[in-house]
């Protein structure tokens, strides 16, 4: 079970939607890196408006179908672990911005999933 509560470090990471790494989404090759070196959790949120450094506007309204619209990956954890963290970071992202911002966690406890196991009416049983 993960426990995470009192000052951290939350790192936010903006690109686009159809920014790629070795052929395959950038936001999936940080989330992906972030589990593999154990940072409490990883999420991605896909934007439905807005531009960036070159300025031209992406959107996801149907008159002006945006096929690369902005994606945030947010990362939360403890400073040591997130500044642990950035130069993956600094290989991976060419065109992007990232920052990083102190944040207090008020709670963050992860589910220990080898004692739940779900039946297929989605309830939880032990």
């Amino acid at each position: 079970m993960t426990r995470l509560t009192g000052r951290a470090l939350r790192l936010t990471v903006f690109i686009g939607e159809n920014d790629t790494w070795h052929h395959k989404p950038l936001y999936a090759e940080i989330v992906h890196r972030a589990h593999a070196a154990g940072l409490a959790g990883a999420s991605v949120f896909r934007g439905i408006e807005g531009f960036g450094a070159s300025s031209l506007v992406h959107t996801s309204r149907l008159l002006s179908l945006s096929e690369d619209l902005p994606v945030a990956i947010v990362i939360v954890d403890t400073v040591e672990h997130v500044r642990g963290f950035l130069p993956q970071l600094d290989e991976l992202v060419t065109e992007g911005l990232v920052t990083l911002d102190d944040c207090e966690v008020i709670r963050y406890v992860g589910r220990d999933d080898t004692l739940r196991t779900s039946d297929t009416k989605g309830k939880k049983s032990s």
